[in-house]
């Protein structure tokens, strides 16, 4: 008979019929404990550099990685109830978001809060396919222009319309972020992966702090589907986080997990928490990047 101090095992499944354990109720990261502090933060987060009004942080990945989602969920958790101003689509497969675009979030009718997101569109396999990464990397040093309408068959070079030829501290990225579906971790060509270490070599020769989201852990892992307080006591999705550390390279504290909101009609505060511990890890890394700037 099991001893009563041991814990139980449950099953997760993964993708292509690959079974898991689940080992809990042990958690590997608790971003429930300080979530209130956390989202006090977020909120209340002012740039120090005097040269900027807003935090920019530039998420990049494959399509349908969950880019255009998880702004949508970082807006509703700032506004307390959903939100959906980011148009997503789940259906066609292919690159839903063309245009560059800034997000901001409203905290009143005159003000917003001090980081902005923007969205980019998403890598594919293929030379004429997706986001040319040169594009990205113009993007993190600001030439990219609001608004600008990425071609996958000829990246935007100086002197057309959409380049910014006089970036600002402003305009630049402060903080790279990759989104990746969890699912995906293990089956991602080799190509995807050369072009995510081909932008991360950029932003890291411009001392772009950087991190990673892994998303729609719910479709990963059924305990994690029945309660999002569970993303964090699940072996599989600890595991895909170790994998994804090796392909990539980032540091595993640099890795977070989220579920995006998409079909809840309220907040559930585990779903939350993970969001915004993601959050506010970005906003640290930022902070100390443009702090840097100014030494």
């Amino acid at each position: 008979m099991l001893q009563s101090h041991f814990v139980q095992s449950h099953i997760c499944k993964a993708m292509g019929g690959v079974w898991s354990l689940v080992i809990g109720p042990t958690l590997w990261r608790n971003v429930s404990a300080k979530y209130q502090d956390n989202l006090e933060f977020v909120k209340s987060y002012k740039p120090q550099n005097n040269q900027v009004k807003h935090l920019r942080i530039l998420l990049h990945g494959p399509v349908g990685a969950g880019k255009s989602s998880f702004i949508n969920s970082v807006d509703s958790i700032l506004k307390d109830r959903p939100a959906g101003r980011v148009m997503t689509d789940a259906i066609s497969g292919s690159n839903f978001t063309k245009k560059y675009r800034t997000f901001k979030f409203s905290r009143g009718r005159e003000s917003t809060y001090s980081l902005v997101f923007n969205d980019i569109m998403g890598f594919e396999k293929g030379s004429d396919c997706g986001v040319p990464v040169e594009d990205v990397k113009l993007a993190l040093r600001g030439h990219v222009e609001e608004g600008y309408k990425f071609n996958p068959e000829r990246g935007l070079m100086e002197g057309d319309i959409g380049y910014n030829s006089h970036p600002t501290v402003e305009d630049k990225v402060h903080v790279l972020v990759c989104v990746v579906p969890v699912s995906s971790v293990s089956v991602l060509s080799d190509e995807i992966v050369m072009k995510m270490r081909e932008v991360r070599l950029a932003a890291s020769e411009l001392d772009i702090p950087q991190l990673a989201i892994l998303t729609k852990v719910d479709e990963a892992c059924p305990k994690a589907a029945r309660d999002s307080r569970n993303i964090y006591k699940s072996r599989y999705l600890k595991e895909q986080v170790d994998k994804f550390h090796m392909r990539l390279g980032l540091p595993l504290n640099c890795i977070f997990l989220v579920k995006n909101y998409n079909e809840e009609t309220e907040l559930n505060e585990g779903m939350s928490a993970a969001i915004v511990c993601a959050l506010r890890q970005m906003v640290l890394f930022g902070e100390d990047f443009l702090n840097n700037l100014e030494t």
